[in-house]
C-alpha cells in the first residue's frame, strides 16, 4: 500500500504522508463484530494515572478479532479488507460456509474472493492457519500463540513476520521479528505469510495534532523540570548533573537506559534459546 504526500501549501502538509487506502474495499466494519472503546486517560480504576502522556484521541470502536483461530476444517470467504483504527494491521472480514463471520489480520497477499481455512487440512498460504506441528520449517508465519489454546499474542503488527526454524519432540523453534529465537509448543496455532500494510512504519504524521488524535500527549523530558518533579530537574541552565544524579532516571528514581529489567527466575526463560539482538 504506497503512501500519498501533499503540496507544502502548510507547515502542517509539508512532513505529512498516509496510506493510500488503494486495497481498502469498505468504509465501515460489521456493527455486529464491533464494541465500544472507553479512554483510560492512562489512568487505572481507582482513578491514578499510572501511564503519563495519555489522554484525548478520537472516538473509536473496538473490532473483535479472532486470534484463536479455532474453526478448524470450515472454509471461509474474505469478504472485505479493512482498516482498524486501534491496530497497525489491516484486518480482513470472512464469511464461513456455515454462516459466521469473523476478522483477522491481513497477511500480504490476501484478497476479496480468496479462500482460507484453519486446520490439519489446510493448505500452506497466506491466511490459512495451522498448528506449528503442521507446517514445514522455514515458512514465514505470524499471529503465533504463545501457549496452546491461548489466543495469537505474537508477531501481530503491520509488516511483522517470524520464521519456523526446527521442530524437535513437543517444541518448535521460532526466530521472532526483535531476533529472539525461542521454544514453542508444536499445538500452538500460528498464521501462514506475512503481516500486510508495510508502509505504515514510513508514515509521517507532519503536525503535533495527529498524535493527540491518536490520545498521544506532549511528552515532557525530565531535564526540563524542577527538582521536585523529577530527579533529573534543576541545575543552572542546562545541567546533565540533575541535581547531583548522573544517570538518566524515571520520576521515581529507576535507571532509565541500559538496566536489564527482566526477572531473572521468569518461567519463560527456560524457553529463549537467544536472546533478541541489542
Amino acid at each position: 500500500m504506497p503512501l500519498k504526500t501533499f503540496r507544502p501549501l502548510t507547515p502542517g502538509l509539508r512532513g505529512k504522508s498516509v496510506l493510500d487506502f488503494s486495497h481498502i474495499t469498505a468504509d465501515s466494519p460489521l456493527k455486529s463484530l464491533t464494541s465500544g472503546k472507553r479512554g483510560t486517560g492512562g489512568r487505572n480504576n481507582n482513578g491514578r494515572m499510572t501511564t503519563r502522556y495519555r489522554g484525548g484521541g478520537v472516538k473509536r470502536r473496538l473490532r473483535m478479532i479472532d486470534f484463536k483461530r479455532d474453526k478448524e476444517g470450515i472454509p471461509a470467504k474474505v469478504a472485505t479488507i479493512e482498516y482498524d483504527p486501534n491496530r497497525s494491521a489491516n484486518i480482513a472480514l470472512l464469511f464461513y460456509v456455515d454462516g459466521e463471520k469473523r476478522y483477522i489480520l491481513a497477511p500480504i497477499g490476501l484478497k476479496v474472493g480468496d479462500t482460507v481455512m484453519s486446520g490439519e487440512k489446510a493448505e500452506i498460504k497466506p491466511g490459512n492457519a495451522l498448528k506449528l506441528k503442521n507446517i514445514p520449517d522455514g515458512i514465514e508465519i505470524h499471529n503465533i500463540e504463545n501457549y496452546p489454546g491461548s489466543g495469537a499474542k505474537l508477531v501481530r503488527s503491520a509488516g511483522m513476520l517470524a520464521q519456523l526454524r526446527s521442530k524437535e519432540g513437543e517444541y518448535a523453534t521460532v526466530k521472532l521479528p526483535s531476533g529472539e529465537v525461542r521454544m514453542l509448543h508444536i499445538n500452538c496455532y500460528a498464521t501462514i505469510g506475512q503481516v500486510g500494510n508495510l508502509d505504515f512504519m514510513n508514515i509521517k504524521y507532519g503536525k503535533a495534532g495527529r498524535k493527540r488524535y491518536l490520545g498521544i500527549r506532549p511528552h515532557v523530558r525530565g531535564m526540563a523540570m524542577n527538582p521536585i518533579d523529577h530527579p533529573n530537574g534543576g541545575g543552572e541552565g542546562r545541567s546533565k548533573s540533575g541535581g547531583g544524579r548522573q544517570h538518566p532516571m524515571s520520576p521515581w528514581g529507576k535507571l532509565a537506559k541500559g538496566k536489564k529489567t527482566r526477572k531473572k527466575r521468569r518461567t519463560s526463560n527456560r524457553f529463549i534459546i537467544e536472546r533478541r539482538k541489542k
